[in-house]
């Protein structure tokens, strides 16, 4: 059976916060079920459209999946559970917010197979999550992972941010504390993107420019400042028993999160849900981002009416078929960003041709630079490619 990840989005939120750019937004409850309706009929017509895969993972995103009643999210994975063939070993993530989940929900979550949860915390300075326009304090993130602990996850995601406005390394240092203290399984250590469109952008962007141009900064921390946060963050986890396997990501015990290796390694994988995308055969598509177009779609096809579209699913706006030099390109930019880089093997395996036929030239400048090595088969970024990780995988763009 082909190996296949799902991806499934939930967009609500208790409130949009400042910096977020996702495809989420404040809904009731009854917009909720009617989407998650919507969703499971996707789930089900998804399944028929790719029979013959087994499922290895289970992504639930947001938005604040974890902000849905247990009833519905009980439904989701029931629905995938019957409709598609389940890895007895599958990792199946939610994610989830302080302050949205009680011991019943997370009872629940266990009952139906949940085994992985990813909470966001942001910061452990009540200052910081207020900038961020956060729901929740720090005390409610302890009270939120108590919760998780008691109920009996050990594997277990906690988000960070670094290069918050103010942010210094005490503060940092603060909050990296704090939660190593806490010994999660996995931390995400993300540097604070201005993203058009957000509360943020209006309020940040000439900062941001100023910061991006290595100028001195009012609120942002500068280029230079913002690195110091980062490496802080890496030798810190490092020195707390966090393997960094992935530019943003850290696990101990090996508890690295599989959902994601499968996105840099390109496992197929299909996209449920609001503004989701799927990966399959080499195709990439986008579904449709209008939410009451997505549950008018899947009400239609629940009522049995021939939903008209020229694409593959009528749940698609967008789709394309990637060329071998589009893939050869995903290929290194997604491998890459994994500390253990992309085996020369899985290039030839997928491609038919040897790597050094096609990148040769840049791979040997790239290591005389000092900006890449090779061991066992394997090329991966150096400490210092992966400080300038945008500026060496644009290197491998094909003309």
């Amino acid at each position: 059976m082909t190996p296949i990840e799902l991806y499934i989005h939930i967009p609500f939120c208790v409130k949009k916060c400042l910096y977020c750019d996702f495809l989420s937004g404040v809904f009731d409850e009854k917009m909720q079920r009617r989407y998650v309706a919507a969703l499971c009929t996707e789930i089900k017509y998804q399944a028929k459209l790719h029979p013959g895969c087994l499922v290895s993972t289970i992504y639930v995103g947001g938005g604040t999946p974890a902000w849905l009643s247990e009833d519905l999210m009980d439904a989701i994975i029931t629905t995938v559970k019957q409709s598609f063939k389940l890895d007895p070993l599958a990792e199946i993530s939610v994610e989830c917010n302080p302050g949205t989940l009680s011991a019943e929900k997370l009872n629940v979550y266990r009952s139906i197979g949940i085994n992985r949860l990813s909470i966001g915390l942001q910061s452990a300075n009540d200052d910081e999550l207020k900038i961020l326009g956060r729901i929740h304090d720090y005390n409610r993130f302890l009270h939120t992972f108590d919760l998780v602990r008691k109920a009996g996850f050990d594997n277990v995601n906690v988000d960070i941010m670094t290069g918050l406005p103010h942010q210094t390394v005490q503060k940092l240092e603060k909050t990296l504390n704090a939660v190593t203290m806490l010994r999660p399984e996995h931390i995400s250590a993300y540097s604070l993107i201005i993203e058009k469109g957000t509360p943020f952008y209006e309020k940040y962007k000439f900062d941001a420019v100023k910061q991006q141009a290595g100028m001195d900064t009012e609120e942002l921390p500068t280029d230079e400042e913002s690195y110091r946060l980062y490496k802080f963050t890496m030798d810190y986890l490092a020195s707390k028993g966090y393997e960094r396997y992935e530019i943003s990501n850290y696990a101990r015990n090996g508890k690295i999160c599989r959902h994601n290796v499968g996105y840099w390694d390109r496992v197929p994988y299909l996209g449920i849900g609001l503004g989701s995308a799927s990966l399959y055969n080499n195709v990439r598509a986008n579904n449709v981002r209008d939410i009451y177009k997505y549950c008018e779609i899947s009400e239609a096809i629940e009522s049995g009416k021939n939903v008209q579209t020229e694409l593959s699913s009528p749940y698609f706006e967008s789709e394309e078929e990637l060329s071998k030099k589009d893939a050869m390109e995903e290929f290194m930019f997604l491998g890459l960003r994994k500390i253990n880089g992309v085996a020369r093997q899985d290039f030839f395996n997928s491609f038919g041709i040897e790597i050094d036929a096609i990148y040769g030239p840049i791979i040997t400048a790239l290591r005389h630079q000092g900006f890449m090595d090779a061991k066992e088969g394997r090329l991966f970024l150096t400490d210092i490619g992966i400080d300038v990780s945008n500026q060496v995988l644009s290197k491998f763009l094909l003309d």
